[in-house]
């Protein structure tokens, strides 16, 4: 019974972690010429699409459900100048800057810096 109620209470947390992020995501973010709309939904709990840019334009950028891992949240997220997956986690720094760090299955890695648009 104890591993039941703990394992429930594992995952409302997940979807707490999952539903704070997708909360605090939403908007429009800029990266190096590439502006990106995230909305809470779709299949992930989370939408972010590429709006413009130089390529990817319509690309869905969240590939998985997000979890907290280590005070960042983490799932898989394609890049979107070369629409490889990555290993991603993303950190905020205050409520206007998302850094994020990732890695593909073959050991790429790529990182960069997302600025809320006002």
């Amino acid at each position: 019974m104890k591993k039941i109620i703990a394992a429930t209470a594992g995952v409302i947390a997940l979807g707490f972690a999952s539903s704070a992020m997708a909360a605090s995501m939403v908007g429009t973010w800029t990266w190096n010429g590439y502006q990106i709309t995230c909305a809470e939904g779709g299949a992930n709990g989370l939408s972010c699409k590429v709006d413009s840019g130089p390529s990817n334009v319509g690309m869905e950028m969240v590939e998985s459900k997000m979890s907290m891992k280590d005070g960042a949240h983490v799932g898989r997220i394609k890049h979107p100048a070369d629409g490889k997956s990555y290993n991603a986690q993303m950190k905020f720094d205050g409520d206007d800057k998302v850094v994020m760090t990732g890695v593909t299955d073959d050991g790429a890695k790529a990182s960069g810096t997302f600025m809320r648009k006002k």
